[in-house]
């Protein structure tokens, strides 16, 4: 049985919007990652996102072979993310599903943002970094709380809250293997990578099963426990 997250690693979660999880991927499994990974950029396997004719990202990584599958539904994954979620869980093909590799030209992300537009529609984002990751090279910065924050759509149009935003970033630094959840309407961002090597991570996005929908979600794939529906509506 895998270590899990602590009530108090919970509650730091729901108050603060992010938490490091308390495990890891092994360094064979980011080793073997990143080797599948390669050879995907290398053959330019669709889809892929590029920046100035190099491919900086690659997309549906559950359809890319079963090591990633077996990753994304991993217990190192899922059971931590079983105190947050509970024990139905599904993986969103439509939301991140996703690598970015980040060298010294690399701008995606770099601005303050959110990855949903509403607290009822959030995700948990796992994100796994399979290099070591520090201000140098370009960690991922958080502003702690802010997932609690209303009205911050557009807060990157507001002088005032823009400015709040990036005095109170703080960087994430994280080990290879190593991962971080954190709730998809914090604000956050990519920091820029200053050295010459890169910043590799998978960025995983996992929702807990709606109950109240009846129909199967083709966007979404169930992980972990089972697909249940609790309408009340006469029939």
């Amino acid at each position: 049985m895998l270590v899990s997250l602590l009530p108090q690693e919970v509650q730091l979660f729901r108050h603060n919007g992010f938490v490091k999880l308390p495990t890891q991927f092994s360094l064979e499994r980011v080793k073997a990652l990143k080797a599948v990974i390669s050879q995907n950029i290398d053959q330019a396997v669709e889809p892929v996102v590029r920046q100035n004719d190099r491919i900086i990202r690659i997309s549906n990584l559950w359809s890319r072979g079963r090591i990633f599958r077996e990753s994304i539904a991993s217990d190192e994954i899922l059971d931590p993310l079983e105190k947050l979620l509970g024990s139905n869980i599904e993986f969103v093909l439509n939301r991140h599903n996703h690598v970015y590799l980040r060298d010294r030209s690399s701008t995606h992300s770099l601005e303050p943002h959110r990855d949903v537009m509403h607290w009822s529609r959030t995700i948990v984002t796992v994100l796994v970094y399979l290099e070591d990751t520090n201000v140098e090279n370009g960690c991922t910065y958080v502003v702690p709380g802010s997932h609690h924050l209303p009205d911050l759509l557009n807060f990157a149009d507001q002088e005032h809250l823009r400015k709040i935003v990036q005095e109170q970033c703080i960087p994430v630094p994280m080990s290879a293997g190593e991962m971080l959840a954190i709730d998809s309407m914090i604000i956050h961002s990519a920091g820029r990578n200053q050295t010459d090597g890169t910043r590799m991570s998978m960025t995983l996005g996992y929702h807990s099963v709606d109950e109240l929908s009846p129909v199967e979600n083709s966007k979404r794939i169930l992980v972990r426990g089972r697909r249940i529906y609790r309408g009340n509506e006469v029939n």
